[in-house]
This record gives structure tokens, C-alpha cells and sequence, in this order.
């Protein structure tokens, strides 16, 4: 389109960064006077300035109906470019405004529920004690969620489960860790399998408590057993960790769950390995690939990377 060229070439003239801000607020607030509020500014200035915007890209950004604020196909298409610029922009204020020896900053940090619970606790009080004055905004999330929110600008660093979903933004991906899953079930119940191991053919028949749709975990059981040749038969499905790790304490079921969670769980549940070759998966730290990590970023980039490299 004629008018997104226009934006990637005038933006440093033409295009104003606060037009860009005014745009955002009408687009998510559907709504001018409301828009006006949130950005502290008079309406009919936020107006004139939307109005602006759209001469200067030649194309209207909004369908104006009495009571009715609708974003057209301009609109729609400059909405991700605009949030990405202005997240962008707020990451770089937080690079500068950053002090040599890391005083102050802040790291946005993705990571899948699981990793959250077995990987992050260590790493991140260290990386605390060290940097104290480091604000760490941490977002849980499946990896499909995380690789969008990376790609909007939302994060600086997300620990996913690789392969990545298919088509990605380009990020630039560090594998972190391969991690062994195990099998977590009840010690008031009969054991998984015969031995000291179990097989995945060993859970035919076994109630299986089972992560929500969307969780890597989930997808990763199931497509075992049906490789296996059987169907996996659910007590309960829908959870998070915390709430699968319960389940499986209160006799449920039994569940597949990376090792490092059962070695944190902390619930007396009975932890079996599978028997090889076994389940596993691979943990890669990711960030996009256009725009390099704030520098606190990238120490906890450094710092993760330095904890696992013996895993």
C-alpha cells in the first residue's frame, strides 16, 4: 500500500511519534473523547492531529458514524506497525534511561507455565541479588502466545518450546536446555508400569490428568501415546501446572511433566522416568531478530544461558 510506504518513509518527518500514540488510543478505545482522556490531552486536539495523520499517509484510519468508531482497512493494517513503533520506542527510553553498572531497567520475560516452575526460580533470584535494581515483568504463557507477544514489541526475551509454531516472526533462537519429561502419579496409588521406568504403551489404560489446549505438554503426550497406538484416556483436562500437580497428588490421575517441575513440586508425588528412548523436549530463549535486547535483557540472557550450559 501506497500510504504504508509513506509511514516508513516520513516517519522521522511527517509522520509524528505522538500521532501515532492518539491513533492507538482511538483504535483501542473506539472512542475520541475517551482516547483524549487516556493520552492527557484536549479532544479536539487529539482530533485535528488524527486528522493530520490521515493526510499525511492519504487514507482515511477511521469510519466516524455518530456513536460508532470503526477502524477501516488502513486502519486495520497501520493498528500492529503503530503498537510495534511505540513498543519499540518505549524499549529504547528503558535502554538509555538503563545506568552502567545496571541500576535500574527493567527486563520483559516470557516463559511457558512449566518453565516458570522449574527453570526461572534460581536463575532469577541470582540475577536479582546481582541487580537488584532490575524490574522483572514476567508473562506466562504457551509458546504460540509468547512468539506473538515477542513479535508486537510486548517482550524482550521468552523461554519457548522449540519447534516454533509455523510461520513465526523472525526471531533469533539459543537452545537453553534439553529437558527430560517423567511420569508423576500418586504414592496412594499402584505404580505406572512393572519396573523402576515406565513406557508410554505403559499409560494405555492409565487416567491421564491433562493440561489445557494450547499447553506444549499437551500436545507433546498425546501425539507419544497415539505414536504408541493407543488413545489417551483423560480424568481430568483443562489445567495449568499447579493445578495438574494437585490433581495428581489428590489421586486423580497420573500426568507427564518435565523433570525439574516434579523435582520442585514438593506434594510427596511419586516421580517415574520413562524408559528410553523416552520423551523430551528443547527450551530455547528467544527475541526478535530486527531489534536487540535492552542490555539488562541481555545479561539475563547471558545469565540463563551460563546456569544451563551443563544441562
Amino acid at each position: 500500500m501506497v500510504w504504508l510506504v509513506s509511514i516508513a518513509r516520513t516517519y522521522g518527518g511527517g509522520v509524528q511519534f505522538q500521532q501515532l500514540q492518539y491513533f492507538v488510543a482511538v483504535a483501542e478505545t473506539r472512542h475520541f473523547t475517551r482516547a483524549a482522556d487516556l493520552v492527557h490531552v484536549a479532544q479536539p486536539s487529539l482530533s485535528q492531529q488524527i486528522k493530520a495523520l490521515e493526510r499525511e499517509l492519504g487514507a482515511d484510519l477511521f469510519l466516524r458514524a455518530r456513536g460508532n468508531i470503526t477502524l477501516t482497512d488502513a486502519g486495520e493494517a497501520l493498528l500492529p506497525l503503530a503498537r510495534r513503533i511505540l513498543a519499540d520506542a518505549e524499549t529504547a527510553r528503558h535502554e538509555v534511561g538503563e545506568l552502567v553498572q545496571l541500576r535500574s531497567g527493567r527486563v520483559r520475560l516470557g516463559a511457558t507455565p512449566s518453565v516458570c516452575t522449574g527453570l526461572l526460580p534460581d536463575v532469577l533470584r541470582t540475577f536479582h541479588d546481582r541487580y537488584p535494581g532490575i524490574r522483572l515483568l514476567i508473562e506466562e504463557g504457551g509458546s504460540h502466545d509468547l512468539v506473538r507477544e515477542l513479535a508486537r514489541g510486548a517482550l524482550d526475551l521468552a523461554l519457548v518450546v522449540l519447534p516454533l509454531p509455523s510461520p513465526s516472526p523472525a526471531l533469533t533462537t539459543v537452545e537453553v536446555l534439553r529437558e527430560d519429561l517423567v511420569v508423576v502419579s500418586s504414592p496412594d496409588a499402584p505404580a505406572p508400569g512393572r519396573g523402576r521406568t515406565v513406557r508410554i504403551s505403559d499409560l494405555e489404560g492409565e487416567r491421564l490428568v491433562m493440561f489445557r489446549y494450547g499447553y506444549d505438554l499437551r500436545e507433546l503426550t498425546v501425539a507419544a501415546c497415539r505414536s504408541a497406538g493407543f488413545e489417551p484416556d483423560f480424568a481430568v483436562e483443562g489445567g495449568e501446572m499447579d493445578a495438574v500437580l494437585g490433581f495428581v497428588g489428590a489421586g486423580l490421575g497420573v500426568a507427564v511433566v518435565p523433570r525439574m517441575v516434579a523435582a520442585r513440586a514438593g506434594r510427596g508425588l511419586r516421580v517415574t522416568p520413562l524408559a528410553r528412548p523416552g520423551l523430551h523436549r528443547t527450551i530455547a530463549l528467544a527475541h526478535r531478530s530486527d531489534v536487540a535486547p535492552p542490555r539488562a535483557a541481555r545479561e539475563l540472557q547471558r545469565m540463563l544461558l551460563s546456569t544451563t550450559s551443563g544441562s
